[in-house]
């Protein structure tokens, strides 16, 4: 299934006041103001959604910075968004779907079977002409009954060994795959054998999605087919979710390795690579340009 919508589908799904939940989820990694975002102004009727605090559970070095949480706790906060069993439900941030792809796999995940990505976000509602309202919405609560396993997930475990029968992406920014930098984990550096794939290359300039063909080119590219098996990871889980969607777009199914590279760099017995090459175990497939990698303990 196709998870984007565009803000004309949108549009008149409310004009024709379809069963709807929008969700706001303003989220980005050194911007702790999203709520602020939020309450300046908002798609009309949009409840926000708090990542750090209702998209995950409490960080730790053994679960990552975002593990996602109990189904129990998402059921309760979905419920509180107002969303009922049969809803529709769209999410949207102002940063390419990057944060809003979290909700829409975790929706995904717990059995919903319509969840939507407003492709380009806020950005391009406004640029459709259309309103905005400031201030919070309290919606009436919902009844949803969520489950869980709707997704695939693997563990650090299924990660490690991945690359030797399948496809590990890195969605991250290249900089931070190669080890040049890392701005908020123990180590620099990726998992061996996985390949460098950033999910800012899923969007153009302006947020939206690229064409669905041209997301199937750039993931063929990077050695996905329908024969191999494909699993993703980014630093927490987050961004990652954003590369499932765009794989699924591009007609992918992808696993989600939620714990990331913040949860395996905690662990000083899995090795990291370094440099543009994967290192390890290769995937089948795929270029692999770049300077040779090394791999450490």
């Amino acid at each position: 299934m196709n998870p984007l919508m565009d803000v004309t589908t949108l549009r008149t799904r409310l004009a024709g006041q379809q069963r709807t939940a929008v969700l706001d989820v303003r989220w980005a990694l050194g911007d702790p103001d999203g709520h602020g975002h939020y309450l300046a102004g908002h798609l009309p009727g949009a409840v926000f959604v708090d990542l750090d605090t209702e998209l995950a559970a409490p960080a730790s070095p053994e679960r990552g910075r975002h593990p996602l949480p109990e189904p129990g706790a998402l059921q309760a906060v979905a419920r509180r968004w107002g969303i009922n069993d049969g809803d529709a439900v769209v999410a949207y941030d102002d940063t390419g779907s990057m944060a809003a792809a979290r909700v829409w796999w975790m929706l995904r995940n717990a059995g919903l079977p319509e969840v939507y990505l407003l492709d380009g976000g806020l950005a391009a509602w406004r640029a459709g002409g259309l309103p905005v309202e400031a201030g919070a919405v309290t919606a009436e609560p919902g009844n949803v009954t969520l489950g869980e396993g709707k997704m695939p997930v693997l563990d650090a475990g299924a990660a490690a060994a991945w690359p030797e029968t399948g496809l590990l992406l890195d969605a991250r920014a290249g900089e931070r795959y190669r080890g040049e930098v890392e701005p908020v984990d123990p180590r620099a550096g990726h998992i061996p054998g996985a390949v460098s794939a950033p999910t800012s290359d899923n969007v153009d300039s302006a947020g939206r999605f690229l064409p669905l063909e041209e997301l199937r080119r750039r993931f063929e590219a990077l050695g996905v087919s329908d024969g191999v098996p494909v699993a993703v990871y980014c630093g927490s889980g987050v961004t990652a979710a954003h590369e499932v969607a765009a794989l699924e777009a591009a007609g992918f199914r992808a696993a989600l390795y939620p714990g990331s590279f913040s949860q395996w760099s905690n662990n000083p017995d899995l090795p990291v690579a370094t440099g543009a090459e994967p290192g390890g175990a290769h995937p089948p497939g795929g270029n692999y340009a770049g300077g040779k990698g090394s791999v450490a303990l």
